[in-house]
């Protein structure tokens, strides 16, 4: 992986789900010392799991310039956040979209680490500003909204909220650039770009469907052979998970209104556990 700056050295990440634990793998392979935070010797094993797994694909793929078991070793698990290494660097937030779970983490996290550690929010739509309100040193916080699956994407969205300092957002931009991908710079406001607008696009797919319109193939073709998508809405949301897309409507319609509202078939998907493919099932079949 070519990169135009260094890594930081040294990374928190909090969450081994499939988002931590690619953010986690990222870093590694662009040569940091990573520490994991996870719950639970069953958890911790299968972020270490996803990690390894994350880099044995990169290694099939001649995509590492040194042997996985070299990066995997670079990465390691603490049960808790006060746990973390206090010159951390870096330490990245990737836990579920729960403002109250992610303000209490991230308070957690800034008593744990240095006064010059640069905390940030993985999170997909909530407020910067907000989780920031929980700080007591909210200018070294920001969003950095990495895209799934980490590892192959290419974009970093970094969401400034007014507190942010300026020092914080190049740091940021630094350690985007040291893994190969590109930035877009937005301020804090519900979805962010990304967000936003690829919801928009979602919800309005999944209304077609619901109302007879076209199936979901048809109108996935419609999108990547017409516009030259490289994914159609729907599998994209069965790739995010019917049960994330739901949370991020839910939230912007409180905050920005009627247009965001959830569909019904999405909420019924959801309720039947049909959440794209993690459960093998949700506008396609996975299985």
């Amino acid at each position: 992986m070519s990169t135009t700056a260094p890594a930081p050295a040294v990374v928190g990440v909090i969450g081994g789900g499939r988002m931590g634990a690619g953010i986690a793998q990222s870093y590694a392979t662009a040569g940091s010392t990573v520490t994991m935070v996870e719950n639970g010797a069953a958890a911790a094993a299968a972020a270490l799991d996803r990690v390894a797994t994350g880099l044995e694909r990169a290694a099939e793929r001649d995509r590492l310039t040194e042997p996985a078991e070299t990066v995997l070793a670079r990465v390691s698990i603490v049960e808790s956040v006060d746990m973390l290494p206090a010159g951390a660097d870096l330490v990245v937030e990737a836990v579920p979209e729960d403002p109250a779970l992610k303000a209490r983490v991230l308070a957690a996290a800034e008593r744990a680490v240095s006064a010059t550690t640069v905390l940030a929010s993985n999170t997909s739509s909530l407020s910067v500003t907000e989780l920031a309100a929980a700080l007591t040193r909210p200018g070294r916080f920001l969003g950095m909204h990495f895209f799934n699956p980490v590892p192959a994407s290419e974009l970093v969205e970094i969401v400034v909220a007014p507190d942010t300092d300026a020092a914080t957002v190049e740091a940021a931009l630094r350690w985007t650039s040291c893994l190969g991908k590109k930035d877009v710079v937005v301020q804090d406001s519900p979805g962010f770009a990304s967000s936003r607008l690829g919801l928009a696009l979602g919800l309005e797919a999944i209304r077609m469907v619901e109302e007879g319109v076209a199936g979901p193939e048809a109108i996935d073709d419609a999108m990547r052979l017409g516009y030259k998508h490289p994914v159609g809405p729907l599998r994209l949301t069965d790739l995010v998970g019917l049960d994330v897309r739901l949370a991020i409507a839910e939230h912007l319609h409180d905050t920005l209104g009627e247009r965001f509202a959830p569909p019904r078939l999405l909420r019924e998907k959801v309720a039947k556990g049909e959440l794209g493919r993690k459960t093998g099932q949700g506008f396609y079949s996975w299985q």
